[in-house]
């Protein structure tokens, strides 16, 4: 049978060793991953499993554009993004390893050839003029603003283009000279400084409207041949996608809703099982999704003991352990923790060492065949793990752009070192011979502080009681220096 058509069956991976061995087989080999997943928080804590092991860059989140489910509705947009992302890296055929779940799965995306039609490129040096950028992004339906803060938008400050892309988690700020492109970096939208300077980006609009692709495709379709497609239950997303599209096409057929999702919009599980006949599989687990595979790979794993803080249990362990030959790996991403630990264990008088491993996964492990352990710091101390998906524009407790745009003057605001003033709007000050945007904040008897654009971050709306005014301090004094004492 042909590589593309192969089928593997991975027995008694347990633990965190999945993700071990699909690391292992990654590194090992030329070709890219999809990981499917029953659920969105298996999903999640693999990824970060295959994140700590990898790396941010060789790992990708595939999520759905919910918030909640396709059922419910509800654009998340940060999903949205991180979704552009993938399909981009996939475009330009990266060797990455992608997580995902049914969820994610279910939903149809923008064609492969879609997605390069609506893809403006762009190249530090090229020549480009200003208007056909802008003529592009209105093409694209971007919004054009003051300052961006989150995909979709698009600002013009003289011979300065900042655009947030759909396809990646910071906007870029293209610097021109005349209709060259002389410099392109990513910013931060808080503070507006640059990250880091790039050589060419992708601007992609939001893949979900309907006027950007005429054709949905599945994931399937646009993945290329050479993915691999790995879970551990394809039975279970198979037949969750199938439950999830009965439900949508039923409430659509009931609701006089025009905004409510289409099932054409959505693929079956049946459907999934089909494309997947014409790939490379590789299940791990009892429950297959299909009965005959072509080689079935046992491993001898076991979890790692449920400890709860109990030290002398732990102690025994890993003397019991090293004695029958294995080497004992301690996982914490806090350095101080091992120190914790290896203090505990001499306290109680064992005297056992440990390898330290500075970064966690998710469920620790005993691996027979290799004579290791790999044990969890928040499983030995009894602590929940959370996992972690990265944000792309994130609020913070200093005020935000999005906030910054819908304050009217007259509103008060807080500045860090100089209390509560009044929001006097946007201007432009000149500052050692250059123009830069400010924050005017208005202060008793009409004394006047500019903040610059990049010092948002020493700013943040006022919240107080309602309908009761607070006071506004005059600049130069110490009252409010002595307030916050």
């Amino acid at each position: 049978m042909a590589a593309e058509n192969l089928k593997l069956q991975f027995t008694k991976l347990l633990g965190s060793s999945y993700a071990m061995m699909l690391s292992a087989l990654f590194e090992d080999g030329e070709r890219p991953f999809l990981v499917l997943s029953p659920e969105k928080d298996d999903a999640a804590y693999l990824y970060n499993d295959l994140v700590n092991i990898l790396s941010e860059d060789q790992v990708l989140f595939f999520p759905s554009s919910y918030k909640r489910s396709v059922q419910y509705g509800n654009i998340d947009n940060e999903n949205v993004v991180l979704r552009t992302e993938v399909l981009n890296r996939i475009k330009d055929s990266e060797k990455v390893m992608i997580v995902s779940y049914h969820e994610a799965l279910i939903e149809r995306i923008i064609s492969k050839e879609d997605l390069e039609k609506n893809t403006l490129q762009l190249k530090k040096g090229e020549k480009i003029s200003i208007d056909f950028i802008t003529d592009m992004l209105f093409e694209y339906q971007f919004e054009q603003v003051d300052f961006v803060y989150e995909p979709g938008q698009y600002a013009i400050r003289g011979s300065i283009v900042d655009i947030f892309s759909y396809s990646g988690n910071l906007p870029y700020r293209l610097d021109f000279f005349g209709d060259e492109v002389e410099t392109i970096r990513t910013f931060d939208i808080e503070s507006q400084l640059s990250k880091a300077t790039v050589d060419k980006v992708s601007i992609v609009p939001n893949i979900q409207f309907q006027s950007i692709s005429d054709h949905k495709n599945s994931l399937f379709d646009f993945l290329g041949k050479e993915y691999i497609i790995s879970s551990t239950d394809l039975a279970f997303v198979c037949a969750r996608m199938d439950q999830i599209f009965k439900a949508v096409e039923t409430d659509f057929r009931s609701s006089e809703d025009e905004g409510k999702i289409r099932p054409e919009h959505l693929i079956t599980g049946k459907y999934l099982q089909t494309k997947l006949e014409k790939r490379f599989v590789i299940e791990s687990g009892s429950n297959t999704l299909f009965d005959n595979h072509d080689n079935i790979i046992g491993f001898d794993t076991s979890l790692q003991p449920g400890f709860r803080k109990n030290f002398i249990l732990l102690g025994e362990e890993l003397t019991t352990r090293r004695k029958q030959g294995y080497k004992n790996y301690i996982l914490s991403s806090n350095p101080k923790q091992h120190e914790r630990l290896e203090s505990i264990l001499i306290d109680i008088g064992v005297s056992v060492s440990f390898v330290a491993v500075n970064f966690v996964l998710h469920e620790g492990f005993a691996d027979h065949d290799l004579k290791v352990c790999y044990y969890t710091d928040h499983q030995i101390f009894d602590r929940f793990h959370k996992y972690s998906i990265k944000k792309h524009f994130t609020r913070k407790d200093s005020i935000t752009l999005r906030e910054l745009s819908d304050l009217h003057p007259g509103d008060y605001v807080v500045h860090i070192d100089h209390g509560i003033g009044q929001f006097g709007g946007l201007h432009k000050i000149e500052v050692n011979g250059k123009m830069q945007e400010s924050v005017r904040l208005i202060y008793r008897d009409n004394d006047v502080l500019f903040v610059n654009i990049h010092s948002l971050h020493r700013i943040s709306k006022y919240r107080g009681k309602d309908g009761e005014p607070p006071k506004v301090y005059k600049l130069g004094t110490a009252a409010w220096s002595r307030l916050k004492e």
